[in-house]
């Protein structure tokens, strides 16, 4: 399936994983399982330099006589064609090449010696560049060299291709490489949830009496790039794209090479990504779903061929990246359909019963896109000191959020103690100082109740009252709120 010439390709073209994905999966499917091969020299490890200089060499001569037949040849190439009356008037010219045939033989074995040393010590290092270090594996057979492998170790990249698995030293080799070559185009890495990140689905039985309208209200699969509504009825579902989606897409795609990596199966997440990405502009074979996790109900960028230090996240759901929350974006949830707020306990109706959405140009996604823009042109600012492959996006990120409620003096009133941590984590993230009792310098008391001391002394000092929703708010939004959105409300 894969010879020497795919390896070359591979080394000298797929330098980034678009271009892997897409040379893997061409030549699995042209040319079957890796059975009928003797290994995928690995673009994923062969350099060139490790080619053979031995059969590369225009003579393979195993000994002087061979030699100097390829001399004689050349010799006879290059004489001009005569005739044996021009041969006896030209004996100077015949005497001049017997002598040269005759330095040449004379030279024979020193010649010999020298090309049986170098063709020597060149197999030698043939013999050692050629020891497979088993980067991966297609099965228990290496990518590199075909031969058949005991035990598994490393990461299995099975949204690749199915069985493909990449050792710890690959998978850095292909890493570092791809950054190098981002880096160079100014891009940096997004990885994207799908369910109420990018859309929302619910089932056709679980759609409320309120919704069933919707039916005959949907968007023509023959033209999704047209739609925001599919009836799947193969799935026996229904999807809703979230408002902006396909704009955010088009221009999030100039600043980042996007994954999407979704807790859905794998079936689903592909036919989402169609809905999504109809043209294949986006993500190509970047759909990961559960079923490719290395962890059960968690997400990990190990399965990711990106540096984690250019990774940014877009995900709903906090602690499903319980070891990359310094990457992550938190998003507002996207609920269309009554079973998403269902799920997640809301006694309220949806925006789909309602007859409403998000608004497209300063929904959730569009404000969103702005904060990626602003880490972008920061990430790549070019009068940072420090070299583009030292930066680190994560703090990048921190900076940006930092930002939000800088200057901002809180004080917490009455909230509920299990809220109370993540409540002042999330406002110290956003810059904000918060102290535990009120003093001249507090900008604003956070309470449930217009009761509590803390309260009314916000409102006797003209201080701003606010419920805890402005900060959660300006956490999802990267920016601070307006006060008089989140007036706290009078117990009855």
């Amino acid at each position: 399936m894969f010879g020497n010439r795919d390896f070359i390709y591979l080394t000298d073209h797929c330098v980034n994983s678009d271009r892997l994905y897409s040379f893997v999966r061409f030549k699995v499917k042209n040319y079957g399982s890796c059975e009928a091969t003797s290994g995928l020299t690995s673009s994923l490890a062969f350099t060139p330099e490790q080619m053979s200089v031995v059969t590369d060499s225009p003579v393979h001569s195993s000994n002087s006589d061979d030699f100097i037949a390829f001399l004689d040849a050349e010799l006879g190439a290059s004489s001009p064609e005569s005739s044996p009356d021009k041969e006896a008037e030209n004996e100077d010219e015949l005497e001049s090449v017997r002598i040269k045939r005759h330095k040449i033989e004379s030279t024979e074995e020193t010649e010999g010696s020298t090309s049986e040393g170098i063709m020597k010590q060149n197999l030698e290092t043939s013999t050692k560049v050629d020891v497979c270090t088993h980067p991966g594996s297609f099965g228990s057979m290496c990518i590199r060299c075909g031969q058949q492998l005991d035990g598994k170790s490393g990461v299995t990249f099975g949204y690749i291709h199915k069985g493909l698995r990449l050792h710890d030293e690959e998978i850095s080799r292909l890493r570092n490489t791809d950054m190098k070559s981002l880096l160079c185009r100014k891009k940096l890495y997004l990885v994207l949830d799908l369910d109420h990140t990018l859309l929302n689905s619910t089932l056709l039985a679980h759609l409320s009496s309120e919704e069933s309208y919707l039916l005959n209200q949907t968007d023509s699969l023959r033209d999704i790039s047209k739609g925001s509504l599919f009836k799947l009825d193969y799935m026996h579902m229904m999807t809703k794209l979230r408002p902006f989606v396909r704009s955010f897409l088009k221009e999030a795609t100039e600043m980042f090479e996007m994954y999407i990596y979704t807790m859905g199966d794998r079936p689903y997440a592909l036919e989402m990504a169609k809905l999504l990405d109809p043209q294949g502009e986006y993500f190509n074979a970047k759909v990961i779903s559960r079923d490719d996790g290395t962890q059960k109900h968690q997400k990990g960028l190990d399965v990711v061929l990106g540096q984690e230090s250019a990774v940014l996240i877009l995900d709903d759901t906090e602690h499903a990246w319980v070891k990359h929350k310094d990457n992550l974006i938190l998003m507002e949830r996207y609920h269309f359909f009554a079973s998403s707020c269902r799920q997640f306990g809301f006694n309220c109706k949806s925006l789909a019963e309602l007859r409403n959405d998000e608004d497209e140009t300063d929904g959730a996604l569009a404000k969103i896109l702005k904060v990626l823009k602003q880490v972008h042109c920061t990430f790549f600012d070019k009068h940072q000191e420090d070299d583009l492959i030292n930066r680190d996006v994560r703090q990048v990120l921190s900076s940006v959020r930092s930002e939000v409620l800088s200057g901002c003096v809180i004080v917490f009133s009455r909230i509920f103690h299990g809220a109370l941590p993540s409540l002042r984590k999330m406002a110290e993230q956003m810059g904000a100082t918060c102290l535990a009792e009120v003093d001249p310098s507090v900008t604003h008391v956070v309470a449930t109740d217009v009761g509590t001391e803390k309260s009314r002394w916000a409102v006797k000092e003209n201080k701003f009252l606010v419920h805890p929703r402005w900060i959660e708010a300006a956490n999802y939004f990267w920016e601070k709120q307006p006060e008089e959105n989140f007036i706290i409300k009078k117990k009855q």
